[in-house]
C-alpha cells in the first residue's frame, strides 16, 4: 500500500505531482523536498517580466492544493532502493512507500563560477536584476532560446548587449526560417551578435573575458552565460536507476514500480526517441502521467507527448505546438508573412506536423489540434 509518498524536487514537477497524487485521492502522508528555500514559482518568468519589469512578483505560482509536509533548503544525497529510504543532507532520511523523482536540472557553466552568472533560479534572477540596474554593458554566451531571452530582457532594461552564439542563433532549436527572423528583430533593437564555433571565460583581474574560437575577445561589467543545463542525478549514483548516467522512464514515468520521475530530469518515451525535453509544459504533462501510475499502475494512461514551446523576445511572442527544429519556409495559415500577426504550419516527413503563432492571438488547445490537422 502506498500510504508515504516522498517527491524530491521543489519545481513545477514537483508541485504538479504532489497536487494530482491529492486529486487522484492519495489520503497518506505526502514530504516535498528540495535544495531550494523558495516555494516552487514560475521559471519561465525569471528571464522575462521579473528580469526587467517593476513587477518582482512575476514568479509567483497560485497557492498549492497539496496539504504536503515541505522540506525546503534540504538537500538529497542518496537513495537506497531496498530500504526505501533518501538520505537528506541535515543526516536525516525519510522512508517512503512511493517515491517521485522531479530534482530538475542546473544551469550548466562555461567556467568555474568567478565573474559568471547564469539565470536558472530566483536567486540567480534576483542577483542578476540587482546588476542591471546601473544599465552596464553586458555579454550574454549562448544563443539558444534562453541566452536570447536573456539578451531582449538585457536590452528591455536599458543595457548594451553583446551576444556570443555557437552559430546562428535559435537555429539549432527552431530552423533556419524563424531563426532569422527572431535575429532580425533582435538586430533592429540594437542587439550585436558575435557567432563562433566556441567560446571560452578568462579573467583578466576582476574582468571577465569571452574568448572566441576564432580569437576575438569580448569584455563587459556583466557575463550571463546560457550553454545548456546538467540533469541532476548525482544523488542517484549509488542507487543502480541509472543507465549511462541517464534516468529512464517508460510510458508512465516509472522507474521501478514504486518509484517515478519527472521533469528535466528525466528521459522519456516521445516520437522521436527516448530523450529529455527540459520545458515548462513538459513537466506538467510528464507529472500528471507519474503521479496517476504511481497510485494505479498500469491501469492509469500513457504519456502521449506532444512538444509545447513559447517564448518572448525582442517585441516578438512564438507558441509552437509540435516537435522543432523546423526545415524549409511554411505554411501559412492566416496572415501572409512574419511582418505582421501569423498562423504558419510545417508538415515533417514522417507524417507529423508543428504548428506555430508568431505574434497571434490563438488558444493553445487549437493551435495544437492545428499541429495534429498537419500530420493528417
Amino acid at each position: 500500500m502506498t500510504r508515504r509518498i516522498v517527491i524530491v524536487g521543489t519545481g513545477i514537477a514537483g508541485l504538479t505531482a504532489a497536487d494530482w497524487l491529492r486529486a487522484a485521492g492519495h489520503d497518506g502522508e505526502l514530504t516535498i523536498v528540495g535544495d531550494e528555500r523558495h516555494a516552487a514559482y514560475s521559471r519561465p518568468a525569471l528571464s522575462k517580466a521579473m528580469l526587467h519589469g517593476d513587477d518582482l512578483t512575476a514568479h509567483r505560482l497560485p497557492p498549492p492544493t497539496h496539504r504536503a509536509t515541505e522540506r525546503l533548503g534540504v538537500t538529497a544525497m542518496a537513495l537506497d532502493v531496498d530500504r526505501r529510504t533518501v538520505a537528506l543532507d541535515d543526516g536525516s532520511a525519510l522512508p517512503y512507500d512511493g517515491l517521485v523523482i522531479a530534482t530538475g536540472s542546473r544551469a550548466r557553466r562555461l567556467g568555474d563560477g568567478a565573474g559568471e552568472l547564469t539565470l536558472r533560479t530566483l536567486d540567480d534572477a534576483i542577483a542578476l536584476r540587482a546588476r542591471l540596474a546601473h544599465r552596464p554593458p553586458v555579454v550574454v554566451v549562448g544563443g539558444g532560446a534562453l541566452g536570447m531571452e536573456i539578451a531582449s530582457s538585457c536590452l528591455a532594461a536599458g543595457c548594451p548587449v553583446t551576444l556570443v552564439s555557437r552559430g546562428r542563433p535559435l537555429l539549432h532549436q527552431l530552423g533556419t526560417f524563424l531563426a532569422d527572423v527572431f535575429v532580425t528583430a533582435a538586430m533592429e533593437r540594437g542587439l550585436t551578435v558575435v557567432e563562433t564555433r566556441s567560446a571560452r571565460l578568462r579573467r583578466d583581474g576582476a574582468a571577465t573575458q569571452v574568448i572566441t574560437d576564432e580569437g576575438t575577445v569580448v569584455e563587459a561589467d556583466v557575463v550571463v552565460t546560457a550553454v545548456g543545463d546538467l540533469h541532476n542525478v548525482e544523488w542517484l549514483a549509488t542507487s543502480g536507476l541509472l543507465r549511462g548516467g541517464a534516468l529512464d522512464v517508460d510510458s508512465r514515468g516509472r522507474v521501478r514500480p514504486d518509484i517515478v520521475a519527472a521533469g528535466d530530469v528525466a528521459a522519456f518515451p516521445t516520437r522521436r526517441g527516448v530523450r529529455r525535453v527540459p520545458l515548462w509544459t513538459s513537466a506538467i504533462d510528464q507529472s500528471k502521467v507519474a503521479a496517476a501510475a504511481l497510485l494505479r499502475g498500469d491501469e492509469a494512461p500513457a504519456l502521449d507527448f506532444q512538444p509545447y514551446f513559447w517564448t518572448e523576445q525582442f517585441g516578438l511572442t512564438l507558441k509552437a505546438a509540435g516537435f522543432l527544429p523546423l526545415a524549409g519556409p511554411p505554411a501559412f495559415v492566416d496572415g501572409d508573412s512574419t511582418c505582421g500577426p501569423a498562423l504558419m504550419r510545417w508538415a515533417h516527413r514522417d507524417g507529423s506536423g508543428t504548428a506555430v503563432a508568431l505574434n497571434y492571438r490563438i488558444p493553445v488547445p487549437r493551435l495544437c489540434r492545428l499541429s495534429e490537422a498537419t500530420a493528417a
